[in-house]
């Protein structure tokens, strides 16, 4: 079973996606299910997990209801107000839901690099962890460190670091400092067993007119790190209209994995996300 293990659906006129300006004009219109059928057809994507885009849990239970009404949304990834007094409650009420598979504040959003080791979080976190969801950590290089700390205070937690944690591929140079520290980051990671790393978003982080060479290193990186046992493949459609295409895409994610056997691959494809979000 190939599994797109992240993407979006988004509606405009509900207003509560802070971060999609008319400025990302590839990507400011509704896009719903209708819009990706053809293309999960297409590239033989027969389940998905479709991610939050909006920091509310009116989003999350609008993702809910699509996913209850799909054939091919297999799991959710929500999002819930960790801060909040109340937070451990809307976990549990959220996680009722069977279509909830994980949760994913939107930390590469937040000011404070440090945000996700308050001590105000930690019941939410614990409520995360006793719904048995898994914690989607949408964070960059920087992060990293502060990702190891969290792990350890919550080895029970099942993560998945999205989009390889949003290298700088454009800017950076295989073999460079940036490059070397954010690698070493993923490394001390993926020795905790419970940790998983989202093949995806690599292209937006790409320079324009990118080629496969260039994501050709970080691929390897993540796979080196994590192994196909622990990889997951993910479109980041609709955001990844601003670099690519749906296609393009997969035949580039082939090219990527090459090296791989047909069980490495299926893994990777399908088979890890499946495990990992229970699918």
């Amino acid at each position: 079973m190939r599994v797109d293990a992240h993407h979006h659906y988004w509606r405009i006129d509900r207003g509560d996606y802070g971060w999609l300006t008319p400025d990302l004009a590839p990507i400011y219109r509704d896009f719903l299910p209708a819009d990706l059928a053809p293309l999960l057809g297409a590239a033989g994507v027969e389940r998905t997990v479709l991610v939050q885009a909006a920091p509310t849990v009116a989003e999350t239970e609008l993702l809910l209801g699509l996913a209850a009404a799909s054939d091919s949304v297999a799991g959710v990834v929500g999002w819930v107000d960790m801060e909040a007094a109340d937070a451990p409650r809307v976990v549990a009420d959220l996680a009722a839901d069977p279509w909830l598979k994980g949760l994913r504040p939107m930390i590469q959003d937040i000011a404070d690099p440090d945000w996700m080791l308050r001590p105000e979080l930690a019941p939410a976190f614990a409520a995360l962890v006793e719904a048995d969801l898994v914690f989607d950590a949408l964070v960059k290089p920087l992060h990293l460190a502060n990702l190891m700390t969290l792990v350890e205070r919550h080895p029970g937690m099942t993560l998945v670091i999205d989009h390889g944690a949003k290298p700088d591929i454009g800017h950076w140079r295989p073999g460079d400092r940036d490059f070397a520290a954010w690698a070493e980051g993923l490394a001390a990671l993926a020795d905790a067993p419970r940790v998983h790393c989202k093949l995806s978003g690599l292209v937006t982080e790409a320079a324009p007119g990118w080629r496969t060479d260039d994501l050709r290193p970080y691929a390897e990186t993540l796979l080196e790190a994590f192994g196909p046992e622990r990889l997951l493949w993910g479109s980041d459609w609709p955001v990844l209209l601003q670099a690519g295409d749906y296609e393009g895409w997969c035949r580039t994610t082939d090219e990527l994995l090459v090296g791989l056997d047909a069980a490495e691959r299926a893994a990777v494809l399908g088979g890890t996300a499946a495990r990992c979000y229970r699918l």
